[in-house]
């Protein structure tokens, strides 16, 4: 399995500005390839890092936020070729596909293979890539779901953006790497994580490695590594901040492991 981040913003200043970029987080599995929440300007990112939109199999929409979001509707034309090419699925929350305001514009929707209501019980299984709801997360009062993937017996979670909760740290037990959106350095009254309360997640979750993501202007001012040497200090889990377009492999015996995106090792060539 490996991953790439397309960008690690989160925040407005950060994001609308493009002080870190905002493309979401790509996952391949054996055969299968993820989008996960294509935000703003995720198609360039992709084809930045040449990752072949065309090859998309899921794009992963865990909640309805622009900085989550906003690029849906570029990412899945990409796929579809304006429909030239069928297929793709996109998973998503009913107020991302549903209702009066829907993200997922209809045009593009009988280009698709499929889409599905993303729900607390949601789970599939795609060429070999189990993926499920780890929970709902509280969130600004809009449908939120954390993500777990898991791969011939590797799992990653992905815990997006949301208020701490007790239950977090059991929802995504047992992961091999845990990838949690870590917006502010100090909590604050807001549905967003700070560092202590993912200090207190991992500790309950025991993963084998964290990465921290999704970085406000605060969380760039006070330093994500220094934020990512705390977590690992007062948890032992071995914990870094991610870059943009950083590419994360597992090797059985090393765990996930940082590559350099040379050409032979991109997605998209790998998958021609």
């Amino acid at each position: 399995m490996r991953l790439r981040f397309l960008g690690t913003a989160g925040g407005r200043r950060v994001t609308f500005y493009q002080l870190r970029a905002s493309g979401g987080l790509v996952v391949e599995g054996e055969y299968a390839l993820v989008h996960l929440d294509p935000g703003p300007g995720a198609l360039v990112r992709l084809v930045e890092n040449e990752v072949d939109p065309s090859k998309i199999d899921l794009i992963v929409v865990t909640h309805r936020h622009l900085d989550h979001s906003a690029d849906l509707n570029a990412v899945v034309e990409a796929r579809t070729m304006g429909g030239w090419t069928k297929g793709g699925m996109v998973v998503a929350p009913e107020d991302v596909i549903g209702g009066s305001d829907p993200l997922l514009l209809r045009y593009h929707r009988r280009n698709l293979d499929g889409i599905r209501v993303l729900t607390e019980d949601w789970s599939c299984n795609l060429k070999g890539l189990n993926l499920r709801t780890a929970m709902r997360h509280p969130h600004h009062g809009v449908e939120t779901y954390g993500i777990i993937l898991e791969e011939n017996g590797v799992r990653v979670g992905y815990l997006t953006d949301g208020r701490y909760h007790p239950i977090m740290g059991e929802a995504y037990r047992g992961c091999h790497l845990l990838v949690v959106s870590t917006t502010f350095f100090y909590p604050r009254e807001m549905d967003h994580l700070a560092v202590p309360e993912v200090v207190e997640i991992v500790k309950a979750a025991s993963p084998k490695q964290v990465v921290l993501t999704h970085f406000s202007m605060e969380m760039l001012d006070q330093g994500p590594e220094k934020a990512a040497s705390i977590v690992e200090e007062k948890t032992g889990v071995p914990t870094s901040a991610a870059c943009d377009f950083e590419i994360l492999e597992f090797k059985p015996e090393k765990g996930f492991v940082r590559i350099d995106p040379v050409p032979e090792l991109t997605l998209a060539r790998g998958r021609e």
